[in-house]
């Protein structure tokens, strides 16, 4: 494993320092645009185990999403469970429902396994949509509990639901490293690169494409718990969109697939700049985000490849 250098730990600790006292100081919609960022970075890093590593490019995250956000909502309204234990229960569902989509798609590669994958979306949004033990297409309004950790409820303030989800952002983080650099790593680039020269150099393809699928669903489906907690109401139309999906893949893209940090990078751009223009723009500025993400990634496909984050490190190489 690569050792982390001095310097890596001086700007990280810096970095985690700004994420620490930003929210102190910025305003509630402020607060509100950090962590609707914090959620995307750690769907991307999810995601980034998946596409980035792997190679398995899905659209179809936002039933993860949708699934731990309904999982522990469900419990919680129907037998008092706790979100915390919720939380592990959604990523647990989510992971067997990404093994039971993933085995019957092992061969599938490239396009064929994105339009499989957002088949897949697809039919768990309208099964959930007509599921009428979850609301149906009327959603789950989650009831407000007495403010503490425990309950994963806090009314007075944002705060503590950017400091939640940025400890679920490193939680993320250090997974994906922990992947990068172990030999799952090395076996989910050999897979990316070629299934049949992976086989030949006896990777089984098949299991270690299933880990990859559900180390990302565990994790995105954490975010979903983590978003029904924070806004209190959800529908299949707010989390099982396809729309999410592409937003996830937009933010991993952006920053830099393959890498560990890229994803928080690509969140750090695009949602607040996403945020911020339907707030000044309002209903006239319908679309203008999609616009600017249409832009934006054409421009680093064109011309930066690696991403905004490969760029940067490009740029640091080369002046050493």
């Amino acid at each position: 494993m690569r050792n982390i250098t001095g310097k890596q730990l001086i700007v990280g600790g810096a970095v985690l320092a700004v994420l620490i006292i930003l929210p102190l100081l910025i305003p509630p919609f402020g607060q509100h645009v950090v962590i609707l960022t914090l959620i995307f970075a750690m769907c991307g890093v999810a995601w980034n185990i998946m596409g980035g590593y792997a190679g398995m490019f899905s659209f179809g995250q936002a039933a993860f999403f949708g699934i731990g956000a309904y999982t522990s909502s469900f419990l919680l309204m129907t037998f008092n469970v706790s979100p915390w234990i919720g939380l592990v229960a959604g990523g647990i569902l989510s992971s067997l429902m990404a093994a039971a989509i993933g085995y019957p798609c092992s061969k599938l590669r490239g396009h064929y396994f994105a339009i499989a994958s957002i088949a897949f979306a697809e039919i768990v949004r309208i099964f959930f949509n007509n599921w009428e033990m979850v609301g149906a297409a009327e959603g789950l309004t989650i009831p407000m509990r007495q403010e503490s950790l425990a309950n994963f409820t806090f009314n007075s303030s944002k705060l503590p639901y950017c400091y939640i989800i940025l400890a679920f952002v490193l939680f993320a983080l250090a997974v994906c490293r922990l992947v990068s650099t172990s030999k799952m790593g090395y076996y989910f680039r050999a897979i990316k690169e070629s299934h049949e020269v992976a086989q030949v150099l006896g990777v089984n393809v098949v299991r270690y494409r299933l880990y990859a699928i559900m180390i990302s669903a565990f994790l995105t489906s954490m975010a979903g718990t983590f978003y029904a907690q924070y806004i209190l109401y959800i529908d299949p139309a707010s989390v099982m969109v396809l729309a999410i999906s592409v937003q996830i893949v937009l933010v991993a893209m952006l920053g830099g697939a393959n890498t560990v940090l890229g994803p928080v990078v690509g969140a750090a751009i695009l949602i607040p700049l996403s945020e911020y223009s339907r707030a000044w723009l309002g209903y006239k500025g319908t679309g203008f985000d999609m616009i600017i993400y249409g832009v934006l990634i054409t421009a680093i496909s064109m011309y930066r490849p690696n991403g905004v984050w490969g760029a940067l490190a490009g740029v640091v190489r080369r002046e050493k």
